[in-house]
Parts: structure tokens; sequence; C-alpha cells
């Protein structure tokens, strides 16, 4: 595919690895929509700020209706309660599957007909290690991305023949605000932006950016003993 004739959307566009991604973009000649729910946080030379709350179906239409050239959509806007499954406030755990799963939904349903008309394109949707394996203390975003990484493959067959290639994007930690707190390794966000953004132009529909995405998707093979090990 070549970006630098492409226009994209990124959302969350503002900070950490959207903005990387709308960087990596802009530096290969594509045209950048930065959404984010303040488009005045957008800061990026050279990208076009526009307001955007994947949770929020009326902006999304509205982003939808204010654009008409995308070719390439990114849903990278996230949320990040920290709440498990069987303590945590239902409401958080819902703002997790509203944002991953319904706001994704949201975007894929809102912009696959333009994509299209606009002789296709591509859809990346950023998900995570924890597509693949769950963390009880952070339950619910790991459920949520699981739902996104299924909801990723279906739409991947289901939007071929309109010629949108769909792609999941699974990674470990980056250092972004969203993982400050976090005391592990870390990736550089704009080295998994150029991963992220290479695996667009190649056509892959899985990019396994770092390592810890690798050791994932090797262990789901080994079952529930490979990936619980702390189970009886």
């Amino acid at each position: 595919m070549n970006l630098s004739t492409s226009t994209a959307l990124v959302t969350g566009a503002n900070r950490g690895f959207g903005r990387a991604l709308a960087a990596e973009l802009l530096g290969r000649g594509a045209t950048v929509y930065a959404g984010a729910r303040n488009p005045g946080q957008v800061d990026l030379p050279g990208a076009k700020p526009i307001p955007l709350d994947i949770t929020d179906p009326a902006s999304v239409a509205a982003a939808a209706e204010a654009t008409g050239d995308v070719t390439v959509l990114i849903n990278n806007a996230g949320s990040a309660t920290g709440s498990d499954l069987l303590e945590a406030n239902l409401d958080d755990i819902r703002l997790e599957m509203d944002t991953h799963y319904f706001g994704t939904l949201s975007m894929a349903r809102s912009f696959a007909p333009q994509i299209a008309a606009n002789g296709g394109g591509a859809i990346l949707n950023v998900l995570s290690g924890l597509s693949w394996v769950s963390f009880p203390e952070i339950g619910a975003y790991c459920a949520a991305k699981s739902a996104e990484w299924s909801l990723t493959n279906a739409l991947r067959v289901q939007l071929a023949d309109q010629g949108i290639q769909v792609a999941g994007l699974h990674v470990g930690y980056m250092d972004t605000d969203m993982v400050r707190a976090v005391d592990a390794a870390k990736s550089d966000p704009a080295d998994i932006a150029r991963i992220a953004v290479d695996g667009i132009a190649a056509g892959a529909y899985e990019i396994l950016a770092d390592n810890a995405a690798r050791q994932a998707q090797a262990a789901l093979s080994g079952g529930v003993s490979v990936l619980y090990p702390q189970l009886p």
C-alpha cells in the first residue's frame, strides 16, 4: 500500500502512541487527521486536528461527515481503568468495553463505507499481547482487548471483498502515560509506530511488534497450564 498517497485518521492522536503513529504517517507523506476529544491538544505540525470521542456515536458520525477522503483508519484511542472483574465498579468495566470494543466497532461501521468509496485501503486496530492472556488485576482491559481481537478477525473477513485490509497490532508495554506506573521494560512508541506502519504498507493482517506479543501468541497453543502456570 502506498501511504504517501493515503489519507489517514488516527484516533487518540493528541499524545502517546497515537501521536507517534500520526507522526510516522506524516513522515511518509500521508495526509493525517488527528482525532482527539480535545483537538486543541494536538500539537503535531502538519496534522489536521478533528474532534472525536469514539464512545459517542454522534461524535463518530460527525467525524465521518467532516472528512470524506479517509483511506486508512487507525483505531488507537483507549482507556485503562485498572479494573478487575469481581470488585471494580461496573461503570469502569463498561468504559473499557465501550472504548475498545464498541468504540472500535463504531469507527469501523462509520468509516468502512468511506474507505471503500475511495477505492479501498486499510484499518488497523491497536490491540495488545493482553488480547491473548489475562491479568486478573486488570481483567476488564484484557476482556475488552480480547473482544476487540475477535472483532478484528470478523471485520477482516467481512471487509476483504471491499478492498479493505484489516490488521491487528499486538504489542506489550510502551513508554506512554497509560502505563507510567508499571515497572517493566517498555518499548519506544516511535519504534512501534514504525513497525505498525510498515505492516500496513506490507499488507499484513497481524503485526507482532515485540517479544511480549510474540510470546503471548506462542503460549496460546500450550493451553491453560502454560498461560496461567499459577493455577494448581
